[in-house]
């Protein structure tokens, strides 16, 4: 996984303020598109395998775990918690799509462990609404790994929970650090 500190600063990537970024990834896509051939690959992942991350912008999981377009299926949220949606997308992955393998990354420096519940208050008190979801504040990256690992292996909808692997992703070396599950 790269880290901010590879993205490129130059004046070349400097910010057009006349395009939103938004207008800046249609354009993308529109190059994209100019070139692209369709790979005629199915749905399915070919490891078999689905792997639950952060959303962190840091993280560039098929570079750090050597995979391709195709080969995984790939679900991110804010910590990389399992959540009832996560198991909910998991569930789909294996039961329609065939993965039998489950990796959870999360990574140093997650901006969850500098939130508590109380974010979740503020919020409501701001907007005059509860929101329905929990923020998944940690203090302990590892003791959350664990956690993780534990819904996914005691969901009921999931048929297959006997490859659930946890790890932690260094964002300042690049390697995943195994999670020891008890």
């Amino acid at each position: 996984m790269t880290t901010s500190a590879s993205v490129p600063t130059g004046p070349e990537d400097a910010i057009d303020t006349g395009h939103s970024v938004t207008d800046r990834l249609v354009e993308a896509n529109g190059k994209y598109a100019a070139a692209f051939t369709d790979p005629g690959m199915d749905a399915r992942p070919v490891q078999r395998v689905a792997v639950v991350a952060c959303m962190d912008a840091r993280l560039d999981l098929h570079a750090a775990l050597g995979l391709r377009l195709g080969d995984c299926h790939t679900i991110r949220n804010a910590g990389g918690v399992v959540t009832d949606d996560v198991i909910r997308s998991l569930t789909i992955s294996q039961r329609a799509l065939g993965t039998r393998s489950v990796a959870l990354i999360h990574h140093t420096g997650c901006g969850l462990e500098s939130l508590t519940e109380e974010f979740r208050h503020d919020l409501e008190m701001e907007v005059g609404q509860r929101p329905a979801w929990a923020v998944e504040a940690f203090r302990d990256v590892d003791q959350d790994v664990r956690q993780s690992m534990q819904r996914v292996r005691t969901s009921p909808f999931l048929v297959h929970t006997d490859d659930v692997r946890g790890f932690v992703f260094d964002v300042t070396t690049g390697l995943l650090r195994e999670i020891d599950p008890s």
